[in-house]
């Protein structure tokens, strides 16, 4: 399975996440990354990416990683929403329109989403009424 149409038109509306990496100690690391779509991966791109933690950790450490993308409609009313990726990362290089430059390329495994309509909250608000849309993702064909 794969992003719903409403899960993939909230990930292409938001172009900043956070990620999550694991260091070669175990210490986990997230930092906020902007993020594009292409196929059945989520890049993340970088000034001077190879010098970044969050590269080297990839390359160098572990390949699994966590990527939330959030955020709020209002605060008043409160509606707030997410989408949370779990998955495996590697390093790749892609031309992505000035050149090939190196790039972390995840592959979703498994993926939650909340409240992507945006409806607000409020003290009266029954939560059972919002569904948590859980999928487990297939291995992108190589090639």
């Amino acid at each position: 399975m794969t992003f719903t149409a409403e899960e993939l038109s909230y990930l292409r509306s938001q172009p900043l996440a956070r990620l999550a990496t694991v260091g070669p100690d175990g210490q986990p690391d997230v930092v906020p990354v902007g993020i594009t779509l292409e196929g059945p991966y989520i890049y993340v791109a970088g000034l001077d990416n190879p010098r970044t933690r969050k590269y080297r950790n990839v390359r160098d450490s572990s390949s699994k990683v966590a990527l939330v993308v959030d955020d709020l409609v209002s605060t008043a009313p409160w509606s707030p929403r997410f989408l949370r990726v779990y998955g495996t990362a590697d390093v790749v290089e892609r031309d992505i329109g000035n050149g090939p430059q190196p790039l972390i390329r995840i592959a979703p495994t498994v993926s939650w989403s909340w409240n992507l309509e945006g409806r607000p909250f409020t003290h009266e608000t029954d939560m059972s009424s919002i569904r948590l849309q859980r999928t487990v993702h297939e291995p992108p064909a190589e090639g």
